[in-house]
């Protein structure tokens, strides 16, 4: 199934043909008659007089072939709500034999900037379905045609809202990827295919990282058959020597935890513990396709956890690449292992404005904020600020947790500089930041936001339907837009 938009002038249509209507906060019918017959507006005011005006959204059976939809526009509703009339627009539409629909833009009934954009993505972005791999393919099309002056969307803003949606598309195809498919090696030759958009792309492999010393990554790798692989995007998107802003992922294609081996039921997920990294290659892929006017980099640590007999055992140590040790005490604590050497390499190479990395890190962040919020911890006010300001704006909220040097107590090793893991209790997801923390050594502004509760949903959400949700890319491209174009 997919979806068609087109936009025209004309306003000659059939009258069997089904129409999207704005109207106000009390569904006054006034503005709209001149899009209805007679019929229809006494039809729909009978039935206004009993219907749950509470919703925003009402629709008319006016015949077998034909619905009107009434979209009720609330005094200063924000971007984000206007994103979430188009996805429930999107859930209500018929699938049956007239799944063609109007809408008329010209009664819009605020001033709300680009009001007809938003509505459109979020009708795009909830219709995404991930069915590749389903014998049985859907060809059914819906067409929607936008019609009236509020179709005018600048070629700006048409070129703004796809390249977000094919940056988010493209997250969440990665994380709906099986590991058997998206094993490192082949998403890094993915990645690779990005240059076509105008990203510098640089993989560095297992001998490049051997020589490099990123012995925390490729300890995590080094039970599975499949490469291990630090992944650079660059982004130029200004000519001067400014530093860049750069994005930081997490890559574990596959975690079965290790020797420290996860119970069956939480391993079947596993395939998308790479969403941190999928968000920034995503975020990357919109910045070169909208052409964004700031210089950006993605780093992105990708691996496999796999238990063989070469794997990575508990009280193994390892030597990162910033040279600071670090005894393995759980093997299914890898992602802040994989972090760790992205981070200070990224730091050292790039010298970056700032620092985001973005990881399905931990368990505990879920006990602690559910599926609403993602766990910010920085080392940097203004863009902690800056961030979860951006989540409001985009609906992908952030919460920020606490860093503070007692925790630190709590992670440091007999046998090493630091571990991987607290074996104390408490406090998981802080830990977590708190040995990250220790891999930024110039003081560089820096944020780790913990997305294990937020890149995957099974129940849908306001902008999906289930499944991989692109959680970071919109998020991030907000951020950029406010605060660094």
């Amino acid at each position: 199934m997919s979806i068609k938009i087109s936009f025209k002038k004309s306003t000659q249509i059939k009258n069997s043909t089904n129409l999207v209507l704005f109207v106000d906060e009390k569904f006054s019918l006034r503005e709209i008659k001149k899009y209805i017959s007679g019929q229809e507006l006494s039809y729909m005011s009978d039935l206004l007089k009993t219907s749950d005006l509470s919703k925003q959204l009402l629709v008319f059976e006016i015949t077998s072939k034909k619905k009107i939809v009434l979209v009720s526009i609330k005094k200063n509703i924000k971007n984000f709500e206007v994103e979430n009339l188009g996805a429930e627009l999107y859930e209500r539409i018929n699938l049956g034999k007239n799944p063609e629909y109007f809408i008329y833009s010209a009664n819009i009934v605020n001033n709300h900037k680009s009001f007809i954009g938003y509505f459109l993505h979020g009708l795009k972005l909830k219709s995404y379905k991930f069915k590749k791999y389903k014998s049985k393919k859907e060809n059914r099309l819906i067409t929607v045609n936008v019609l009236g002056k509020g179709s005018d969307l600048s070629n700006s803003s048409q070129l703004k809202f796809k390249a977000l949606e094919q940056g988010t598309f493209y997250a969440r195809d990665l994380v709906s990827e099986p590991g058997n498919i998206l094993h490192p090696d082949e998403y890094a030759k993915r990645i690779r295919t990005l240059k076509k958009h105008g990203l510098k792309i640089n993989i560095y492999d297992q001998k490049k990282l051997k020589k490099l010393g990123m012995n925390a990554l490729l300890g995590v790798g080094q039970g599975s058959i499949r490469g291990s692989y630090l992944v650079t995007m660059e982004w130029r998107g200004v000519k001067n020597t400014s530093k860049p802003l750069a994005f930081i992922g997490k890559g574990v294609c596959f975690d079965t935890g290790g020797y420290s081996l996860k119970p069956a039921k939480f391993m079947e997920d596993m395939t998308y513990d790479m969403a941190g990294s999928a968000a920034v290659v995503g975020l990357m892929k919109n910045l070169a396709l909208r052409k964004a006017k700031v210089n950006a980099v993605g780093v992105v640590g990708l691996v496999e956890n796999m238990v063989s007999g070469n794997a990575q055992r508990p009280g193994d140590i390892v030597k990162s690449y910033s040279g600071k040790t670090i005894e393995i005490l759980n093997t299914d604590a890898e992602g802040r292992l994989v972090l760790a050497d992205a981070i200070t390499f990224t730091e050292k190479k790039f010298k970056p404005k700032f620092m985001i990395d973005l990881a399905t890190l931990t368990g505990a962040i879920i006990v602690s904020l559910g599926s609403e919020y993602a766990g910010l911890f920085s080392n940097n006010d203004k863009l902690s600020n800056e961030l979860i300001d951006a989540g409001e704006k985009v609906e992908e909220k952030l919460w920020r947790m606490p860093l503070h040097k007692n925790f630190d107590k709590l992670i440091n090793s007999k046998n090493a500089d630091m571990q991987n893991i607290n074996y104390v209790g408490g406090a998981g997801s802080t830990t977590a930041a708190q040995f990250l923390q220790r891999f930024v050594l110039n003081k560089t502004p820096w944020a780790h936001l913990d997305i294990a509760g937020m890149a995957f949903s099974k129940y849908g959400g306001a902008l999906n339907s289930g499944g991989a949700t692109g959680y970071g890319v919109r998020l991030l491209n907000q951020l950029i837009e406010d605060y660094y174009e």
